[in-house]
C-alpha cells in the first residue's frame, strides 16, 4: 500500500488523518509487523491490519485522535484474547500518529519516494507523545518500526522503513492467463514488465505495478531484464517461449525462468534445447509446468492464483535466503 500518497490525499481534503502501525508481533495475529493502515477522522481508512476486532478498536481509536487534529504518537499494547475476545493468542503492539496539514508538504516528498517503488527509511525524535520532523534515511532499516531510547528522559529515537522492495518479472504474453495473472498480482510485491509484438492484446488500462512492452521480437528483451528477475513465458507461439526460455537460461542470472505447459511440452523444450548446445544442468532450472500443478482447473483465473503461489513462495524463500546472507556478511565483517 502506497501509505504516504493516500496520506497526502487526506491532508489534502480533509486536514489530519491517522497512521496506524503493527510495531511488534508475539505469537499468532492476523498480520505481521509493518502492516499499517491510513484512518479519516470520520472512520473510513486505507489499508488493513487484518480485520476483526483488533482492526475495528484501532480504527475507532485513529479516527478518535484524527478528529482532534493535533500532531501525536501513541502506544497500544493489545493481548487479543483477554483484551478482545478473538481467539489468536498472540500480542500486537500498535502505534498510532496523528498527520496534520502541516506536514503535508513533506509528505507529499515522501509519497514521491514511495511511487519510485524502493524501499527507504525515515529517522525521527520522540518527545512528549509527539514525532518530530522526520528526515529521509537513504538506506532503509531492516525493522518496519524502531525505537532506540536516548540518554535524556522521555525522548526515543525513532526509526521506520517505508516501500517496498519489489521482485521484477518479465511476463512474455498477453493472452487469457496473463490477463489474469496481472490482475491477481495487482497488490502484490512484483514490479512487471509486460510483454508482447500483439499491441491489441494488452488492456487498455493495468494495474500501477504494471508496465506494457510492445515489440516486434520478444524474446530481445530478455536480454536486458534485471540480475534475479522472475522470467515468465505464456506467449502465444511455442517456438517464441522456446526462445525466450533458452535466453533466459543462458544469462544464468536470473532468479526463476518459468513456462507455461504440460509435462509433454517440457520434454519437447528439453530436447531442443540441448540440441541448441545448454547443458543438462542448464536446462533443469527451466520450470514446467509453472504454478501450482495440484490445481487441475484450466480456467485462466485457476491457473493465474496457482502461479501467483508459487512465485510468492519462490521471492519469500529468496528474500529469507539473502537476510540470512547479509547477516552472515556483517558477522564475518566485524570477525564474529
Amino acid at each position: 500500500m502506497m501509505v504516504w500518497g493516500h496520506i497526502v490525499d487526506c491532508l489534502k481534503n480533509g486536514g489530519s488523518c491517522a497512521l496506524v502501525t503493527v510495531a511488534r508481533v508475539e505469537g499468532s495475529t492476523p498480520r505481521e509487523e509493518g502492516t499499517r493502515m491510513v484512518v479519516r477522522p470520520d472512520t473510513s481508512f486505507y489499508g488493513t491490519i487484518g480485520g476483526g476486532t483488533l482492526e475495528f478498536e484501532a480504527i475507532r481509536k485513529a479516527a478518535t485522535a484524527a478528529r482532534e487534529a493535533k500532531p501525536a504518537f501513541l502506544h497500544q499494547s493489545v493481548s487479543l484474547g483477554p483484551d478482545l475476545g478473538q481467539c489468536c493468542g498472540g500480542r500486537a503492539k500498535l502505534t498510532i500518529e496523528v498527520l496534520t496539514s502541516e506536514t503535508l508538504t513533506f509528505a507529499e516528498t515522501l509519497a514521491a519516494r514511495e511511487e519510485a517503488g524502493s524501499a527507504f527509511g525515515t529517522i525521527a525524535n520522540l518527545r512528549d507523545g509527539r514525532l518530530g520532523q522526520r528526515r529521509v534515511l537513504e538506506q532503509p532499516p531492516e525493522s518496519a518500526i524502531a525505537f532506540d531510547d536516548l540518554s535524556e528522559a522521555g525522548t526515543s529515537v525513532v526509526t521506520e522503513r517505508f516501500g517496498e522492495t519489489r521482485r521484477p518479472l518479465y511476463l512474455f504474453g498477453a493472452g487469457h492467463v496473463g490477463k489474469a495473472l496481472v490482475l491477481a498480482m495487482a497488490p502484490l510485491p512484483f514490479a512487471i514488465t509486460w510483454i508482447d509484438s500483439r499491441a491489441g492484446q494488452f488492456p487498455g488500462r493495468v494495474p500501477a505495478n504494471v508496465s506494457k512492452v510492445c515489440v516486434e521480437n520478444p524474446s530481445t528483451l530478455v536480454d536486458t531484464a534485471p540480475e534475479n528477475t522472475f522470467i515468465l513465458a505464456m506467449t502465444h507461439s511455442h517456438a517464441l517461449d522456446e526462445d525466450i526460455m533458452a535466453r533466459a537460461l543462458l544469462r544464468q542470472r536470473f532468479a526463476y525462468c518459468g513456462v507455461i505447459g504440460s509435462k509433454t511440452k517440457r520434454a519437447r523444450f528439453q530436447r531442443r534445447m540441448k540440441a541448441r548446445g545448454l547443458d543438462e544442468a542448464l536446462v533443469s532450472k527451466m520450470v514446467c509446468p509453472v504454478g501450482n500443478t495440484a490445481i487441475k482447473s484450466k480456467h485462466p483465473a485457476a491457473i493465474a492464483a496457482g502461479i501467483v503461489v508459487d512465485l510468492l513462495e519462490r521471492d519469500e524463500t529468496l528474500q529469507h535466503q539473502a537476510f540470512i546472507g547479509q547477516g552472515l556478511a556483517q558477522k564475518i565483517t566485524l570477525g564474529q
